[in-house]
């Protein structure tokens, strides 16, 4: 009888020990609140200075910035035009505000400058001018820096006379025909003789009459005429 009661004292506890781990974790599980997963985290980027701001706005209203180019200061190349009278120079130099100034070439070629008095400009480019003025001024200045611009182009131009649209003087461009600048002067008249156009030219101190055959020009053969600054086209 005792040892029926042994067994089931026995069989008892070892049941309890068993159950009892499973017991606990059903009420931890209850205990514990569920987690709610989060949301992963976005990033975010710097804000953006408001220099930088501003500056990509205005770059992109203003477009590319353009580069800055470097201009010579008169209307011709110092180291090709050639000055001729009625032009107008700008002569400058350094420090030097009472012998600069703007200089009006005569119709001799001369130009008059303080201290060096007059002297050749025509037939020289501006730099030979600035050359020369500069050799000329170390007699009174030391070290003297010069520069010579053309401000007024008067001397290459020819002129138009007679039965064209515009009577007057034509800017002379390089390499210009008669036909071209019968052309820039509105052409011929209705009442223009185109069989007896011709040129006036200066030479040697001595004026020529060099005939235009106008028909042949208009036909695109050449007339082998370059004009000359100076020249007077005269259409009867």
């Amino acid at each position: 009888m005792e040892t029926i009661q042994i067994k089931r004292f026995c069989s008892t506890l070892i049941l309890t020990l068993l159950t009892a781990p499973v017991v606990g974790m059903a009420q931890a599980a209850q205990k514990t609140p569920q987690q709610t997963p989060q949301a992963p985290q976005q990033t975010v980027p710097p804000a953006t200075a408001p220099d930088q701001v501003k500056a990509a706005a205005t770059s992109s209203a203003a477009g590319p910035v353009p580069a800055t180019a470097a201009t010579y200061a008169g209307p011709m190349d110092a180291a090709r035009y050639i000055i001729g009278p009625e032009d107008s120079l700008q002569v400058t130099v350094w420090k030097e505000p009472t012998l600069s100034g703007n200089f009006p070439v005569r119709p001799d070629g001369m130009i008059s400058l303080v201290l060096v008095g007059d002297l050749p400009a025509a037939g020289l480019t501006p730099m030979a001018l600035s050359t020369d003025i500069t050799q000329r001024l170390k007699k009174y200045i030391q070290d003297p820096v010069v520069t010579v611009a053309v401000l007024g182009v008067n001397s290459q131009r020819i002129f138009m006379v007679g039965e064209v649209g515009k009577v007057g003087p034509v800017m002379l461009t390089p390499g210009m025909t008669p036909l071209q600048a019968i052309v820039t002067a509105g052409g011929l008249s209705q009442v223009a003789n185109s069989k007896r156009i011709y040129i006036l030219r200066m030479a040697a101190g001595k004026q020529q009459k060099i005939p235009f055959n106008y028909k042949a020009a208009v036909k695109g053969e050449n007339s082998g005429i370059t004009l000359l600054p100076g020249d007077t086209i005269v259409v009867p």
